[in-house]
């Protein structure tokens, strides 16, 4: 396990191209769960842990890791399952995730596997709107096939952590503020908790704010306004998308859209919970307008707020 994440920066050429890599592993129960790759830095076996009272019941202790201490969440209890039981192999996965370090405690962790995003599934509808999932996907083992639970970790992370999306005063341009109405954005991210957050942050200003749950969704509602006739850009103020979602990924949604004449002016910034060096150099290659670290309700409203000055100004 030392080496399975050693060539992690070597695989992002997989990005882009509607690819992704999952990290396996199990929660001390024969089902699997499943996180992206990108958001992993570290596995290792658990060390011994500093307890910190007063923290939230989903934290089971504090972990040092080379100097830096990092809280550790027992991934099984924040899902809504029993906790940890000590006995058996337990692993940290330590991730980074809305520019944070974090370490979620799991049991066995099994291998990478290599996939596309069209592999991947949202969860059926019937588990509900309570489900800890963003999707699910199947492998082969042992010539059946298994079912993978994709965790949704922002979720997760959102029960642990109060992120706050009041405005501050001073961000706010009283000048164009009146010209917010009416104005529609359009929010495209796998997790309801991250679009509840941006949706929570922006209809503050008076945006009508339209949502989709992956980039295919996306995709063909905005081929469809335009095979009505309608101009995006009348439509749409502009679009967020999260990097990686099921069926489509918010690269590869940002490529259709700029190889279509007729959305391809369509103002785009990516919103993702990933490592902010590595999406800069995708922002690039596909042609977003603006890279934007997950929630940060000022960001979010200085984006807009320049993205309408612009629409005003022509």
């Amino acid at each position: 396990m030392a080496n399975i994440l050693d060539s992690v920066d070597q695989r992002t050429q997989l990005v882009g191209e509607n690819r992704l890599e999952l990290l396996i592993f199990q929660l001390n129960s024969a089902q699997l769960f499943a996180i992206n790759v990108f958001k992993v830095k570290e596995v290792v076996k658990l060390p011994k842990l500093n307890s910190l009272p007063g923290s939230h019941p989903n934290i089971t202790g504090v972990a040092c890791i080379r100097g830096l201490s990092i809280p550790v969440i027992d991934l099984r209890q924040a899902i809504g399952m029993r906790a940890t039981e000590t006995g058996g192999e337990q692993n940290m996965i330590i991730t980074e995730y809305n520019r944070t370090i974090q370490a979620f405690l799991v049991g066995q962790v099994m291998n990478i596997e290599n996939m596309t995003w069209k592999d991947i599934q949202p969860p059926p509808s019937q588990v509900g709107r309570n489900n800890y999932l963003t999707a699910i996907t199947k492998l082969q083992r042992g010539g059946m096939d298994r079912l993978v639970s994709i965790i949704d970790v922002e979720k997760v992370l959102a029960e642990i952590v109060d992120y706050d999306v009041q405005i501050s005063e001073d961000v706010l341009d009283t000048e164009i503020a009146n010209h917010f109405h009416g104005q529609k954005v359009l929010i495209v991210d796998d997790s309801s908790t991250a679009r509840a957050q941006i949706r929570d942050t922006l209809s503050q200003l008076g945006l009508q704010v339209i949502e989709a749950s992956n980039g295919l969704i996306a995709l063909n509602m905005l081929k469809k306004w335009c095979d009505e006739g309608k101009h995006i850009n009348d439509e749409l103020l502009m679009m967020f998308t999260d990097a990686e979602m099921p069926e489509m990924d918010g690269y590869k949604l940002t490529h259709e859209i700029r190889n279509d004449e007729r959305m391809k002016d369509l103002h785009i910034a990516l919103n993702t919970s990933l490592s902010g060096s590595f999406n800069e150099a995708m922002v690039k290659k596909v042609g977003c307008d603006r890279f934007i670290s997950k929630f940060q309700p000022d960001l979010l409203v200085e984006v807009v707020q320049e993205r309408l000055r612009t629409v005003l100004s022509a």
